[in-house]
């Protein structure tokens, strides 16, 4: 059954593993959409839905192992039919539905979270309850994202509970003030450190005179404390509430560390005789507060990508309602809410335009920075900026439905996925805080049993617990992620999750789509040849009928060659789209076929007579179309379109790179072949169907190699799921709902090489940041046991170790 047969639904986008579907019943019904949503996603063949009721549209991410494309879209169909037929009712609550809860997802920013510990314990803690699915926190965005059939509220209250404070970051409102409260995380940290080095600095001068004075004694004890106990007050009050949860964390060593030298000097306050190690305390708590600093100043330069997109976000909007224009937040506005946008300013909703024109800067979409000419009906996006012109626009999505919105969670799913590598360190930082007590603990029994000091295995056993870090290892990966992805989306290349990153650093070999990849897919009609005693004018109505349903490019070049003949078209019924063959229609009681000479040879059509004439304009680079009334051919097309600009110098650029180009294309050999040649593709599989993709796809895994297939991501669907990496070309306004694991914006495929070196370069930083965050605790753990370094060394080497990681990760942005 193909998505023409279905009563209720129209298939408008097939990608991988989601569809996205328009059901009329469906358009500014929230309660059925609601309802239906609830029902879809309590199958667990179903990952993901998403109900747009303005549009009518359905957005499902499943698994066609388990649940065939064909099953999926005849079960939707019939629920949706079902809830047509019945009375509206009130939407339900949640668990209103059937037995079981419906899988949820949950976003959330998390505050108070001081290194990678402290995001494993709310990681372990979050999964060890039966209702969660996944849970994915990471540290260096302070974020984390939960999936399962817990609530929000449940989530939300589990987390207050450790101690941290979680946030909602739904809208872009909310994210901007997310934002604000990071740029007050830094100036607070900035302000701490400075009170800190200033009642530091006289303390540790008169620690290194080693004096015996107990008044001096006494002035550093009225220095330290209101360091310790001021600025670094958070450290040990999370510390007692890790405590309190039988769990530990980077703060639990910090504050063992600083609160063991501060305590042990409290007794030699009034003794000469007795060591004190005031400054030790005082410059342990200080050293580690420079390099929070400096980490958070860091991280956010990391995510910098993520905060100019939600800065890109206006906060009001002017909206004409009963002929007056008011100013209202953007959070008011409605779907259907007439906006006035005025020169130089930012649209503040999707929509299309009513009334005015102008031309619009859409680089955030494309990363093109020429204006684009919008006049009546034309669509507009958040965020974008108006030119010199005035219109006003119909809001057509609001919110988290704009492109806009879409483009931030992709960024943010990306950057808060795991890479695959990434689940050796959590396995170290896991068991590292215990094990890191524990050699501790060995140091300073074995400084006492060999007959030293408690003073000095008392400082050795400090160092220990100071100098091993696990924050750089919790850094290495997430924050080259954020990086990585955030210039890549700068480039107008949005990367779904980490592991397609990683996978994509690894393709030796890449297959392109023709038609709209490797070709502008703006292809037009160059000849027409039709067969002798045939009346051109109702033979091209028929055709035009035909072609009318179609989404292929040709289809649409034929259709609007059609429109431009003034062609009226006929009555046509039963469309079907025959995927890398063309289409059959019944047009006023005639079947006609138009495609390909293998479809008309499918239905036992002959089309020897037309073959010299199809080879010639083959051999000329266009593609040659048949035409079949009721099984006789009636006419010849040609379809002629040109390699993308830019297209040999990207394809020369992969080869550059080591990576061997293949060209798939339903087209005909000659065709095919005189494209590839243009372009410098060297092998060429021409007449290809979907399922022959799909194979050369396997074989080519088969043979080893690392596969990725870049196509329109439509018609190429099997092959984009099979490879290891499918990219798609998409429109900017496909950003928001492609499913693919990377879309390419703007149809650049320059893109495809720009997408692996920068893949190569952040896996590079990767390696680079897990060797050396495990190399310095590898060293550093057995000099700090021996006895070689002191407290306030360990507590500043183990701030730079974090630093250092996030630093090495910011080189991305300088490629």
């Amino acid at each position: 059954m193909s998505s023409g047969d279905y009563r209720n639904l129209h298939v408008v986008h097939r990608l991988r593993r989601r569809l996205r579907v328009i059901a009329p019943q469906l358009v500014r019904n929230e309660e059925r959409s609601y309802i239906l949503e609830i029902l879809l996603r309590k199958r667990p063949e179903i990952s993901d839905v998403r109900a747009v009721a303005a549009l009518g549209s359905l957005a499902i991410h499943y698994d066609p192992r388990r649940l065939p494309e064909a099953r999926l879209l005849a079960s939707v169909d019939d629920l949706i039919g079902r809830l047509a037929a019945c009375p509206p009712t009130r939407a339900p609550t949640v668990g209103a539905v059937g037995g079981d809860s419906p899988l949820l997802e949950s976003s959330l920013a998390i505050e108070g979270m001081s290194c990678a510990s402290c995001a494993l314990l709310i990681e372990l803690s979050l999964r060890r309850d039966p209702r969660v699915h996944l849970a994915n926190v990471n540290f260096a965005a302070q974020t984390a994202v939960v999936r399962g059939t817990i609530s929000r509220d449940e989530v939300f209250a589990m987390i207050n509970r450790l101690g941290y404070r979680a946030q909602s970051m739904d809208t872009l409102a909310q994210r901007r003030l997310l934002v604000a409260r990071e740029k007050e995380r830094v100036a607070l940290a900035k302000k701490r450190v400075v009170v800190a080095a200033a009642l530091t600095a006289p303390v540790m001068l008169l620690g290194m005179a080693m004096h015996r004075s107990p008044a001096l004694r006494l002035l550093e004890f009225a220095l330290t404390t209101p360091v310790l106990f001021g600025p670094g007050r958070d450290i040990f009050a999370k510390a007692w509430q890790m405590a309190q949860q039988k769990s530990a964390n980077m703060d639990s060593l910090i504050a063992i560390g600083a609160g063991s030298a501060y305590l042990y000097s409290l007794a030699g306050l009034l003794h000469p005789t007795h060591h004190v190690y005031f400054e030790a305390a005082a410059g342990i708590v200080s050293f580690v507060l420079v390099g929070r600093f400096l980490e958070e100043r860091a991280k956010g330069q990391a995510s910098e990508a993520i905060r100019k997109l939600i800065e890109l976000q206006v906060t009001t909007a002017v909206v004409v309602r009963d002929g007056s224009e008011e100013v209202v937040p953007i959070d008011e506005v409605v779907v259907g809410d007439l906006l006035r946008v005025r020169p130089g300013e930012r649209i503040p909703a999707d929509g299309l335009v009513e009334s005015g024109s102008s031309e619009v800067n859409e680089a955030l979409l494309s990363g093109e920075s020429l204006p684009v000419a919008k006049g009546c009906r034309g669509r507009v996006y958040a965020g974008c900026v108006n030119g010199n012109g005035s219109f006003t626009l119909r809001a057509t999505a609001v919110g988290a439905d704009t492109v806009l919105a879409g483009i931030v969670r992709l960024v943010d799913h990306a950057q808060g996925s795991k890479l695959p590598v990434q689940k050796l360190a959590d396995r170290i930082s896991e068991r590292f805080v215990p094990a890191v007590g524990g050699v501790a603990g060995l140091t300073f029994g074995g400084w006492l049993l060999a007959g030293s000091p408690p003073a000095t295995a008392l400082a050795h056993a400090i160092a220990v617990l100071l100098i091993a870090c696990p924050c750089a290892l919790g850094l290495a990966t997430p924050t080259a992620i954020m990086v990585g992805t955030g210039q890549a989306a700068r480039r107008g290349i949005y990367i779904r999750n980490g592991e397609a990153l990683e996978s994509a650093a690894r393709l030796n070999t890449v297959v392109f789509d023709k038609t709209g990849t490797i070709t502008e897919g703006r292809p037009v009609v160059t000849d027409f040849l039709p067969a002798a005693n045939v009346d051109r004018s109702k033979l091209l109505a028929i055709v035009a009928a035909a072609e009318a349903g179609s989404e292929h490019f040709l289809g649409r070049a034929i259709t609007a060659w059609c429109t431009a003949q003034a062609i009226v078209p006929a009555e046509c019924s039963q469309f079907t789209a025959i995927p890398g063959r063309g289409v059959r229609a019944v047009c006023e009681h005639q079947t006609v076929l138009i495609g390909n000479s293998a479809l008309l040879a499918e239905a036992g059509i002959d089309c020897q007579g037309s073959s010299a004439q199809a080879a010639a304009l083959a051999e000329q680079g266009r593609t040659p179309v048949f035409v079949a009334v009721d099984g006789h051919p009636v006419a010849l097309l040609a379809v002629a379109d040109q390699p993308r600009a830019g297209a040999r110098e990207a394809i020369a650029r992969l080869h550059g790179l080591g990576i061997e180009t293949v060209m798939a294309t339903g087209d005909v050999a000659a065709v095919a072949r005189q494209i590839a040649h243009q372009v410098g593709i060297g092998r060429v599989v021409a007449r290809a169907t979907p399922a022959a993709k799909l194979a050369l796809i396997r074989d080519l895994q088969r043979q080893g190699r690392r596969v990725g297939m870049i196509g329109d991501g439509i018609n190429d669907a099997p092959a984009l799921t099979a490879a290891h990496v499918g990219m798609a070309i998409g429109s900017g306004a496909d950003i928001a709902l492609e499913a693919a694991d990377i879309t390419l914006v703007g149809g650049d495929i320059g893109r495809v090489a720009a997408t692996i070196e920068l893949s190569r370069q952040t896996m590079r930083i990767v390696r680079q940041n897990l060797f050396w965050a495990l190399g310095y605790n590898v060293v550093a753990i057995p000099v700090a046991a021996a006895g070689r370094l002191s407290p306030m060394i360990a507590s500043a080497a183990m701030a730079l170790s974090s630093v250092s990681v996030v630093s090495n990760s910011l080189r991305l942005q300088k490629n």
